[in-house]
């Protein structure tokens, strides 16, 4: 596995990745609605080149196709980080979280925080993010759950 910084001729596959991941979520979990609301159709790749270019994400590589990304904020808030379906529970999000985490102890960050969904909230208390408070967010009118965690590094 191999991680690089962004590169704007890869904004249509992560944004791809970005709505593969969300619409392959257990609809037990979130329901149709809920996915439609968290990643709305057609999709804007403008809009998504024009984020991407300003979050500049590290995307994780397997066989040369994009596997996954995460996005760090100067301030220690990732704010997306997600894995292809076709590589869950390889090693990805491992990898890209202690790729960010190693690069925010370099800027001298002294904590990360995040807003995982309910999918991702496992995977951020096994890597010792702590639940701070249970969000309930509105998108398109659409109730949503999230997590606000914090890691201290």
């Amino acid at each position: 596995m191999d991680i690089f910084e962004y590169s704007s001729n890869r904004s249509r596959e992560i944004t791809d990745l970005f709505y593969e991941s969300v619409y392959a979520i257990d609809s037990s979990i979130y329901n149709d609605e809920q996915k439609a609301a968290w990643a709305p159709e057609p999709i804007d790749y403008g809009k998504w080149e024009e984020r991407l270019s300003n979050k500049m994400p590290y995307m994780a590589f397997i066989k040369g196709e994009i596997a996954g990304f995460i996005e760090l904020e100067s301030n220690g808030h990732i704010d997306c980080a997600y894995v292809s379906p076709k590589y869950q529970r390889m090693g990805v999000a491992t990898n890209l979280l202690n790729h960010v985490m190693f690069i925010a102890k370099n800027l001298g960050l002294k904590q990360l925080y995040v807003e995982a969904s309910i999918v991702a909230k496992p995977f951020f208390e096994k890597s010792g993010f702590i639940v701070e408070n249970k969000n309930i967010v509105y998108r398109q009118n659409v109730e949503l759950v999230n997590y606000a965690m914090r890691l201290n590094i």
